[in-house]
C-alpha cells in the first residue's frame, strides 16, 4: 500500500493564493482530487493526506468536503488561528470527522519565524492542539530551522512533522555539500522521538524558473538529501509525500514519485519501504487504510 502524505487541493481564487504568481500558469486553476486521480492510480498510490494551502478560516472544512466526497483522501491537515478564542471549539468540532489529523501554518512566510514560535498564545495554541491528539505539519526554509527546533522542542506531547526535509536551498549547491545549518537542524530535529519528517517538497527547490525539467545533478541532490534524512531519523519516522500540484511546477506527478521509488528500493529493506509507504503514515497520522473490495 501507498499513502501520498502531501497533496492540495483548492478551487483556484486568486486573492486566496498570494503565493501562487503568474510565473506559475501551472497553479493558476482548480486543483482538486479527480484532477490527479489518473496519475496516482498509475503510480500505485492508494491514498493521500490533504494538506492546507489557504490562511483562511474556511480551509478545513473544505478539504474535510473534499474527504468526504472523494474516499483516497483518508487524512486532512487543515488550518487554524492558534491564537484564536474558538480553538477549542473548532478543534471539538473538526475532531469528530474522521479525516481530521492535524493542523498547519506557512510558517515560512513569517517574516520573523521564531517569534511566531515564541508567541504564547501560540504556544498555549499548540498545546490545545495536542491535547487532542492531532498532528502539526511543520513547513519552513533551510534558513528557518532554528525555529522549527525550538517549536518541536517545546511541544513533545503528540506526533510533529517536518514538511519537505526543512526546505534545503537545492538551488544554491554546487556539489553534493548541504548547508552546515540544514543538516545541524535536520540532526537537531531527528533526536525528538516525537517529530517525523516527509521526503517531499524538494524538486521545487530546485532552480526551477530556469529550466524547464530537473536536471541529473538535481535528482542527485534530491536523493542525497534522502539519505541524509535516513541517516538522521532512520526509516521509522520518514513518509513519501508528492507535494502535489505544487510539483509541477518543476516536475509532473510520475517523476516525483519515481525518484522517491528509485531512492526506497535501493536504500530500505521489503520492511522498511512498507513503513515508507504506508505504515509510518497510518501510525503518525492515525490513517484507517481506504476499504478494499473482492
Amino acid at each position: 500500500m501507498k499513502i501520498d502524505t502531501h497533496q492540495h487541493f483548492w478551487h483556484y481564487n486568486p486573492p486566496e493564493f498570494p503565493w501562487i504568481s503568474e510565473a506559475m500558469p501551472v497553479l493558476r486553476r482548480d486543483c482538486l482530487p479527480p484532477d490527479n486521480c489518473a496519475a496516482l492510480r498509475a503510480a500505485g498510490v492508494d491514498a493521500v493526506v490533504a494538506v492546507q494551502a489557504r490562511t483562511r478560516p474556511d480551509e478545513t472544512d473544505f478539504l474535510l468536503q473534499q474527504a468526504e466526497r472523494h474516499p483516497e483522501v483518508l487524512g486532512v491537515v487543515g488550518w487554524a488561528d492558534l491564537a484564536a478564542a474558538d480553538l477549542e471549539a473548532r478543534l471539538q468540532a473538526w475532531c469528530a470527522h474522521p479525516a481530521f489529523k492535524g493542523l498547519r501554518h506557512i510558517l515560512q512566510d513569517e517574516a520573523d519565524a521564531m517569534a511566531w514560535v515564541e508567541a504564547p498564545a501560540h504556544r498555549l495554541g499548540l498545546q490545545t492542539l495536542q491535547r487532542h491528539q492531532r498532528v502539526y505539519d511543520v513547513l519552513v526554509f533551510e534558513h528557518q530551522m532554528p525555529a522549527a527546533v525550538a517549536l518541536c522542542a517545546r511541544h513533545d506531547a503528540h506526533w510533529l512533522v517536518l514538511d519537505h526535509v526543512g526546505k534545503p536551498a537545492l538551488r544554491d549547491w554546487r556539489d553534493d555539500t548541504a548547508s552546515p545549518a540544514w543538516r545541524q537542524g535536520l540532526r537537531e530535529l531527528a533526536a525528538m522521538p516525537h517529530v517525523m519528517c516527509k521526503l517531499s517538497g524538494l524538486v521545487t527547490e530546485t532552480d526551477w524558473p530556469h529550466r524547464p525539467d530537473l536536471t541529473r545533478q538535481d535528482a542527485h541532490h534530491i536523493l542525497v538529501c534522502f539519505d541524509l534524512a535516513l541517516e538522521a531519523f532512520g526509516p521509522q519516522r520518514l513518509m513519501f509525500g508528492s507535494d502535489w500540484p505544487v510539483c509541477q511546477l518543476a516536475a509532473p506527478y510520475d517523476r516525483v514519485h519515481e525518484l522517491a521509488e528509485q531512492w526506497a528500493s535501493s536504500r530500505l529493506s521489503a520492511a522498511e519501504q512498507e513503513a515508507f509507504w504506508s505504515g509510518n503514515a497510518m501510525r503518525c497520522y492515525g490513517l484507517t487504510p481506504p476499504a478494499t473490495t473482492a
